[in-house]
């Protein structure tokens, strides 16, 4: 993976109103990467993706595509993205082959090369068996994959897709995820969604996104380097001396579990993390049977729990407050009225 990046957010605000939807995010994207924005309904992504599209103009911040600015050069800037909005922006009284053909001209393809453009779009998002039939008429997959289909057409560098597999069916939803793992190949693609399994069904790379913040950022690779480094669970046959677990080099703490097994939590700093050889030196010296040395690992489920499942979340009540998706459209048609 190439370290040039398509992609540089700095520092993204959006206000509605006076609602702050989006709060100083960075984000980065780098040549055949596959960024997984994530968070729950009404987080910020969409905001977020419009504004790095330059469907949304931000309150503050600076937003460079493949080395041009966004806020100063926006045709140029949006030359080299492709967008799949959540509801795909599609003729439903056009078929695919006259879409994709209106979408070249559209994007200034020479008229010379619309027809394989066009073909070649068609293949790659599996549209063969469907091109003369009316969008309308069709499934809800196959206008999704009409709606990709457009968004590469003119071989954009930076592919972003906002919520591609909602309302499709688990074979729609898995034809989708690996039209997307393949388009990873040749383009970088943001995937927004609040859809787990989705992320790590197809992405490299995780950003989470909560009240407009960012509240997580790392890759797969990463987190699982860093979950087997820091946590291990160990377990005896018999009982054995607590302390002396608590000797061992990286071991910021020992916790007693039951049935002679413990949670052995090592240190933050990577060059004093556990080294399983240790323990296993330890458990020789001491004639202790180890049963069990296992990394403790955390899911993307739980960091995702643990950073945005809180109480406070959801409010239902009479105060307008408690509405802040709500109170910021308001706001915002106040705003214009005035």
């Amino acid at each position: 993976m190439s370290t040039e990046a398509l992609i540089k957010a700095t520092a993204l605000n959006r206000y509605y109103g006076k609602y702050h939807a989006v709060k100083d995010v960075h984000l980065t994207i780098q040549k055949g990467e596959v960024l997984g924005l994530l968070g729950p309904n009404g987080a910020g992504k969409s905001s977020t993706m419009q504004m790095l599209t330059g469907n949304l103009s931000p309150s503050s911040g600076e937003i460079i595509i493949n080395g041009v600015s966004l806020i100063d050069e926006p045709e140029t800037a949006k030359s080299s993205i492709g967008y799949l909005p959540e509801q795909p922006p599609v003729y439903r009284d056009m078929t695919p082959r006259e879409y994709l053909a209106y979408c070249a001209a559209l994007h200034d393809v020479a008229k010379a090369q619309r027809k394989a453009v066009v073909d070649e779009a068609m293949d790659r998002c599996g549209l063969h068996a469907v091109p003369d039939q009316l969008i309308g008429n069709l499934s809800k997959g196959y206008q999704q994959r009409v709606g990709i289909a457009q968004a590469i057409l003119h071989k954009p560098d930076v592919v972003i897709l906002d919520e591609p597999t909602v309302g499709l069916d688990p074979i729609q939803i898995r034809q989708i995820r690996e039209l997307i793992r393949e388009l990873g190949n040749d383009h970088s693609v943001i995937l927004s969604t609040h859809i787990l399994p989705e992320v790590q069904a197809v992405c490299d790379r995780v950003q989470i996104i909560h009240q407009g913040q960012t509240v997580f950022a790392d890759s797969f690779s990463a987190m699982a380097h860093s979950e087997r480094a820091s946590e291990l669970i160990v377990s005896f046959s018999q009982s054995i001396d607590k302390n002396k677990l608590d000797s061992i080099d990286g071991v910021a703490s020992v916790e007693a579990l039951e049935n002679n097994q413990f949670l052995l939590k090592g240190a933050k700093n990577e060059s004093q993390q556990i080294n399983p050889a240790d323990i296993f030196k330890l458990a020789v010296a001491n004639n202790w049977e180890l049963t069990e040395l296992t990394p403790k690992t955390e899911t993307l489920e739980q960091i995702f729990m643990n950073l945005v499942h809180t109480d406070s979340d959801v409010h239902f009540g009479s105060d307008p407050d408690s509405y802040p998706v709500a109170k910021a459209e308001a706001d915002a048609v106040w705003t214009n009225y005035e």
